[in-house]
């Protein structure tokens, strides 16, 4: 059985955190498996930078994480690089 690295952690076990809001300048909650949410104070929709991952070069990130998260990972990578 395949257990993951650490790397993939923030995917499988999810911790929030907070960042400002672009629009507004108020404070958002967002998880660590979170791409995008909207702010409770302007009612924006609101994404945060992703950092590269392990899940960008690892073979078995699929496995690792599970095929959902995984599809949702690079689906928001490819919005983020513009090709979507």
């Amino acid at each position: 059985m395949f257990f993951g690295c650490p790397g993939s952690q923030h995917f499988k076990v999810p911790y929030p955190d907070n960042i400002k809001c672009p629009f507004c300048g108020g404070e958002v909650e967002i998880w660590s498996d979170e791409f995008q949410t909207k702010c409770g104070q302007c009612g924006k929709s609101i994404s945060k930078v992703s950092k590269q991952s392990c899940l960008d070069w690892c073979k078995y990130a699929r496995e690792c994480v599970g095929g959902s998260i995984f599809k949702e990972y690079k689906d928001n990578r490819i919005r983020k690089m513009g090709g979507a």
